[in-house]
């Protein structure tokens, strides 16, 4: 038996850009509707139409809300 160097990839939110809601939905406890309501009011960070089917999100608002999302608040308005 052959020993395999198996290596793990550590999925991480990149610091900067922009991300799809399905690249970050599995650091997120909250489902993709709870999401958009709570962007809407202003408790989650607000996405950027990029068309009619893809809504992008900046990694650095997303990380202030995943670092404490119940004071998050958006500073967009």
């Amino acid at each position: 038996m052959s020993n395999r160097n198996v290596i793990q990839e550590v999925e991480t939110l990149p610091i900067i850009g922009m991300s799809r809601f399905s690249q970050f939905k599995k650091f997120l406890p909250l489902s993709r509707e709870k999401f958009r309501q709570l962007s809407k009011a202003g408790k989650a960070p607000k996405g950027i139409r990029m068309g009619s089917r893809l809504t992008m999100y900046r990694n650095e608002e997303l990380h202030r809300f995943l670092s404490n999302p119940l004071i998050y608040v958006s500073e967009e308005k």
